[in-house]
C-alpha cells in the first residue's frame, strides 16, 4: 500500500492509502478525490486523469510510453517533464509518499 497525496488546483490536499495493484487514478476515483475525471476508465484513451507530479518524484516514476505521451498532447497545459496520466501509474510500495497536483481543469 502507498500513501499518495492528491492536491486539488485550489490547494486542498487528500492523503489516501492506495492498495498495491491499483493505479493512482483508481485511488483518486475510489476515494472521491475531485479533479481526476478519468472519462475513459483507465484505458489511456483520453487525458482527463492528467496531473503534475511533484518534482521530487519525476525521476522515481517509470518512463512514459508512447501512448501516454500521445494522450498528454491533449491534456490541459501539459508540462513536458511533470505531466503524467494517473491511469498509467501502477501503485506499488515504491510510490509511498507520491504527491500529485491537479491542473486547473481536465479536457
Amino acid at each position: 500500500m502507498a500513501k499518495i497525496t492528491y492536491v486539488e488546483f485550489n490547494g486542498t490536499e487528500h492523503v489516501i492509502d492506495v492498495p498495491n495493484g491499483l493505479t493512482v487514478m483508481e485511488g483518486a476515483r475510489d476515494n472521491g478525490v475531485p479533479g481526476i475525471e478519468a472519462d475513459c476508465g483507465g484505458a489511456c484513451a483520453c487525458s482527463t486523469c492528467h496531473v503534475y507530479v511533484d518534482p521530487a518524484w519525476v525521476e522515481k516514476l517509470p518512463e512514459k510510453d508512447a501512448m501516454e505521451e500521445d494522450m498528454l498532447d491533449f491534456a490541459y497545459e501539459p508540462d513536458p517533464v511533470r505531466s503524467r496520466l494517473t491511469c498509467q501509474l501502477k501503485v506499488t510500495d515504491a510510490l509511498d509518499g507520491l504527491k500529485v497536483f491537479m491542473p486547473e481543469k481536465q479536457i
